[in-house]
């Protein structure tokens, strides 16, 4: 796929125009709207998820798309990624919201690092585009997911399944959620995926 090498994208989602900033040559694919991104906007404001006034963390932001998209639809709402894309996520941030907006937050969180800085099952809904691609980060992402979920917690993930290790964390994730696919964009061939929590067994 073709990455857009535009220094500025738009887009307009919740009745906003959206301007984004792409730095692919500072900090590579996490300065990028990719695909997921897009679909997974369109598909919260399908409104299938009621987002307001619920608590939603986003994990692996980048751009800050989504995260954007879901605050202006009412969420309350966390975006997280890695500390060298926070300045770049921060910018976007400030170039789409009202500077005194109290619904979006931007914060640092390397998954399976210091996660009681974050409380635990304390989201309504935790949100991820295109995360699911390196493996090395699969443990990980499992751990800050468990932490972060309640039983009662949605978990959207939009992706391109490009490889087998892309259904590999399909796989990984079932044994501890339930995971269904609930939309499919075939143009853009991104799936969104569904998934809650598994209670835990304790007859066991």
């Amino acid at each position: 796929m073709a990455v857009e090498m535009k220094e500025l994208v738009h887009f307009r989602f919740a009745n906003h125009d959206l301007r984004l900033a792409q730095d692919w040559k500072k900090l590579g694919v996490a300065a990028v709207v990719w695909d997921a991104a897009v679909v997974m906007c369109v598909y919260l404001e399908m409104g299938k998820v009621d987002l307001k006034g619920k608590r939603i963390i986003e994990l692996g932001a980048g751009t800050g798309l989504v995260g954007i998209v879901a605050a202006l639809l009412g969420g309350l709402v966390t975006i997280t990624d890695r500390e060298p894309a926070l300045d770049f996520l921060s910018a976007n941030v400030k170039a789409n919201l009202a500077p005194d907006s109290q619904e979006l937050v931007v914060s640092e969180l390397t998954w399976g690092v210091g996660l009681d800085r974050y409380p635990a099952g304390g989201y309504d809904l935790v949100l991820g585009a295109d995360i699911i691609y390196l493996e090395d980060t699969f443990q990980a992402l499992m751990q800050t997911l468990e932490h972060l979920c309640s039983d009662s917690t949605v978990v959207l993930l939009a992706c391109k399944i490009r490889y087998e290790r892309d259904t590999n964390f399909l796989s990984i994730l079932r044994c501890r959620f339930s995971v269904e696919e609930v939309h499919y964009d075939k143009e853009r061939d991104i799936h969104v995926y569904k998934a809650y929590k598994l209670p835990i067994n304790r007859d066991l």
